[in-house]
């Protein structure tokens, strides 16, 4: 198998480039998807959640209010801490479940992970799960228009995610390959037809052991 790494800037139209490689033959495993399964009531991290938070980050049928939740984070450290030692140990166990799974095979997986080069940058989760890095890129302007018009954020919202993010230049230095969604879907698609040919170029992936239950 060969696994890479899917990275890029809220709003850089990463969901595009993933699903383009799916119709192309890769398999994707969706960090953001498997956690919202693992946040479904009944799970052990949407327990965890509750009980850190309490119950006011909950809609009326027990699922989580997501806004509620990214309020309660956005401007505490140390809230976002305590979100993220809930949140990222079993869901790096269940990435690294789902990977192994396709040992042995010729599959090439994209792991999609918004926060890829942050962890990288402190630290983890180390650059050898994967064989190489797609970064897809945009510019600020073009990323603050799609969160406005598509996702309803407002504007000055849109500039506060941007800006809370990791700068740009940090992703292009660890990048493999890069990806310029700032051009026609035309354009798009035939970089998207380059990346998957270099995906398939890249050594195999050698796959991880089972992490410790706390790592």
């Amino acid at each position: 198998m060969i696994v890479i790494g899917l990275t890029g800037g809220i709003g850089s139209g990463k969901s595009t480039v993933s699903d383009r490689f799916v119709d192309l033959g890769a398999v994707l495993v969706d960090a953001d998807q498997i956690v919202r399964e693992l946040q479904e009531p009944g799970a052990n991290v949407h327990a965890d959640m509750v009980e850190y938070f309490g119950t006011s980050i909950l809609n009326e049928d027990a699922s989580l209010n997501r806004q509620a939740v990214a309020d309660r984070v956005f401007s505490d450290k140390e809230a976002l801490h305590e979100l993220n030692n809930i949140v990222h140990p079993p869901v790096n166990r269940e990435i690294r479940r789902r990977i192994r799974e396709h040992t042995d095979t010729d599959h090439l997986l994209v792991l999609d992970i918004p926060l890829l080069i942050e962890g990288i940058l402190a630290g983890g989760p180390p650059r050898y799960i994967v064989s190489g890095i797609l970064v897809v890129d945009t510019r600020p302007e073009i990323a603050i228009q799609r969160l406005v018009e598509y996702r309803g954020f407002s504007e000055e919202d849109a500039r506060s995610r941007i800006a809370a993010q990791v700068p740009p230049e940090k992703r292009l230095e660890l990048a493999d390959f890069v990806i310029d969604n700032s051009v026609t879907l035309d354009e798009l698609n035939s970089q998207i037809e380059s990346a998957f040919k270099w995906a398939r170029s890249l050594p195999a992936t050698e796959p991880t052991p089972e992490p410790d239950e706390d790592s």
